[in-house]
């Protein structure tokens, strides 16, 4: 799933039900990669992805379970549903979710530092205060969390990311 060719031929398989024929797929990725459309795609941007699709990447699909290629079509199988817990999909000026919530557990412990050394008031702020707060931030990011993956699995998105 390392190769952006690997996900757009999946996305692209998820969008549309059945087999594919392989120049069609072929002409989608050409066209994402080159932020075109498929009718403004030269011969040579086309059969570029073609071979490449065809020698390097349906082959390591098709040896990990996640397409059928035969005949020149491609058919997911029921293995790729399974990919979506892996996909952390994060689109382009954000951060991984989990250097997100990395940063958010060493914000939580300086917190909790700061209340144990004394150096966070407790006087005018009960000290329950911080750790609700810490609480409400981790629930309302995972909220969001959980809102934005469903937004961005692939079968949701016109485009992959």
């Amino acid at each position: 799933m390392s190769n952006h060719r690997r996900r757009y031929t999946i996305h692209y398989c998820k969008q549309v039900e059945g087999p594919i024929p392989l120049s069609d797929l072929a002409e989608q990725v050409a066209a994402w990669e080159k932020d075109k459309t498929i009718s403004e795609l030269r011969s040579a941007e086309r059969k570029t992805v073609y071979t490449s699709l065809q020698q390097t990447h349906l082959p390591r699909l098709e040896r990990a379970g996640i397409i059928t290629y035969e005949d020149g079509e491609v058919e997911l199988t029921d293995q790729t549903e399974r990919l979506d817990i892996y996909l952390d999909i994060v689109p382009e000026n954000s951060i991984p979710w989990g250097v997100y919530y990395l940063g958010l557990s060493a914000l939580s412990w300086l917190v909790i530092g700061g209340l144990w050394a004394g150096v966070l008031p407790t006087e005018t702020i009960p000290s329950l205060v911080y750790p609700a707060t810490i609480v409400a931030v981790f629930t309302a990011s995972a909220a969001y969390h959980a809102v934005t993956n469903r937004r961005y699995r692939f079968q949701n998105l016109d485009q992959p990311l």
